[in-house]
């Protein structure tokens, strides 16, 4: 932390990871409040609901959720109430910025494949979005479910038979966790792809577009702080990003034979060569 903390000698945390098995968040957040945790860290919307499910009293901080109102956690973003604040990654106030910079990259893009988890609950939200946005464009979407790691093959033969042109990952534990396999899946198939995630368009991914995490969950440590020092979770306002970075990967432009136009890496916050 920045306000000086030092890890086991001023606090100690306790890590838990669910690695992109959904039905195991209920589990880790019972033990976390069982062994008292002064407050509790989410990384993810599922991890934030099993955690409120968990505890009506132990101060939540949320470091990544997308949209925590609708999805229930807090009465709005400038008067949380109870015992939940943070921060708001607004990722589905960006959908739709997602799918246009896509097509500014492939001006040809009429077809698109979005990859959806339907167990993540504000993906709902991000398909009315682009179902809104889409016709626009225009571009014809086509919706394919995964939620294991044996639904990603499948997919694309999904998308081969809907003759996709490029693939809208929506962000997801799951499809982060399998990232390889997604990229194997997305090579063999000549795919470009859209991702939520920086680190998604550094490992190959065509481009990516979204809030800076390591920010959101730097700017979650100050949460953690005040609430250390007594104030409540209900009085801390939740924070929205300050940042939105493009990345684009020309080396895998190059690859899948496509010319990114100057527009959009005069824009591109990392431009991969």
């Amino acid at each position: 932390m920045d306000a000086g903390y030092a890890e086991g000698r001023d606090v100690v945390i306790e890590w838990r990871s669910a690695n992109g098995d959904y039905d195991r968040l209920p589990r880790l957040a019972a033990e976390l409040i069982q062994s008292k945790v002064d407050v509790l860290v989410v990384e993810s919307t599922l991890a934030a609901r099993a955690a409120k499910d968990a505890t009506a009293s132990t101060p939540i901080v949320m470091a990544i959720v997308s949209d925590p109102v609708a999805s229930g956690f807090v009465t709005s973003l400038a008067h949380p109430g109870g015992n939940i604040t943070g921060l708001s990654s607004m990722g589905i106030d960006i959908t739709a910025k997602r799918l246009q910079l896509l097509k500014e990259a492939i001006p040809r893009l009429t077809r698109v494949e979005v990859v959806q988890n339907p167990d993540t609950p504000f993906h709902a939200r991000v398909i009315e979005e682009l179902k809104v946005a889409a016709p626009r464009m225009p571009i014809a979407l086509n919706f394919v479910a995964v939620r294991t790691p044996g639904e990603i093959g499948p997919a694309f033969s999904t998308a081969s038979r809907a003759h996709a042109q490029a693939l809208y990952i929506i962000p997801d534990a799951l499809f982060l966790k399998n990232r390889t396999t997604l990229f194997n899946q997305a090579s063999k198939a000549r795919l470009p792809a859209m991702y939520g995630e920086k680190q998604w368009a550094e490992a190959g991914g065509l481009m990516s577009y979204g809030a800076n995490y390591a920010d959101l969950f730097r700017r979650s440590s100050g949460y953690v702080d005040k609430i250390l020092k007594g104030t409540k979770p209900a009085d801390l306002p939740i924070e929205q990003p300050t940042k939105f970075e493009l990345v684009v990967n020309l080396k895998t432009a190059k690859a899948l034979g496509i010319t990114i136009p100057e527009s959009i890496l005069l824009r591109a916050d990392e431009v991969i060569r």
